[in-house]
């Protein structure tokens, strides 16, 4: 899949990028254990954690994106009880990785405040990622998001951290059109199997409708079925 992604990339003229991250949860084949509540019965490697606003047993696809084509650049598989800042430095190396095999450079980092942490910030040359309420509490002048989702903080860091509901699009076309969300199967290295298909299709039809000068049917695998 990195291949095609560098290829891709090329193709497009990328030189500078702005990577979005986020993780998304992928709910476990398996009921909760009777006897640990925080696992998976059928599938003890599945784990109690975060989904939105309530808890789930499963696991988190972290996935990093160029924000301009939408191309994955780099994912982490992991537990669902493992927070995204865990690994954010990871994401960061590999994402980095894939640019370089593209001749491209990093330009920026946007992530929600999960992503707030001191060393992701010191890593980048420029972090647009919004600071934790608890975090310099009594600074003005910083990205902040409130419970609404909405942004404040200067003007330019607010332009651009609008680009990080583009990885929430990927993910709706990876659940809804590439199955990432029919996952019947039981165990980490399963998971990171199925998802990585849902992530290749995604890619390789990208790929064919550049290759038919359709690039506006890039998420549109029904347009390759008919």
């Amino acid at each position: 899949m990195e291949e095609k992604v560098v290829k891709l990339l090329k193709r497009n003229g990328v030189t500078d990028v702005d990577s979005v991250f986020d993780a998304s949860f992928i709910k476990a084949w398996s009921i909760r254990h009777p006897n640990d509540n925080r696992k998976g019965y059928s599938d003890p490697e599945a784990r109690v954690g975060r989904t939105g606003r309530t808890f789930g047993l499963g696991y988190k696809l972290h996935l990093s994106i160029d924000s301009k084509t939408m191309l994955p650049l780099t994912c982490v598989f992991a537990s669902a009880n493992q927070n995204e800042q865990k690994h954010s430095l990871n994401m960061l190396e590999k994402t980095k990785l894939t640019l370089k095999g593209a001749t491209a450079r990093l330009k920026r980092l946007i992530g929600d405040p999960q992503y707030s942490d001191d060393k992701l910030r010191n890593a980048v040359d420029e972090a647009v990622i919004p600071y934790r309420a608890n975090q310099k509490p009594n600074v003005k002048g910083l990205l902040r998001v409130d419970k609404k989702f909405r942004a404040h903080g200067p003007e330019d860091l607010r332009k651009e951290y609008h680009k990080r509901p583009h990885i929430e699009a990927v993910y709706s076309f990876l659940k809804t059109q590439y199955s990432l969300t029919i996952n019947k199967v039981r165990g980490i290295k399963n998971v990171t199997s199925y998802a990585l298909y849902s992530l290749l299709c995604l890619v390789l039809n990208r790929e064919a409708a550049e290759n038919l000068g359709r690039p506006d049917k890039a998420v549109s695998p029904t347009y390759f079925n008919t």
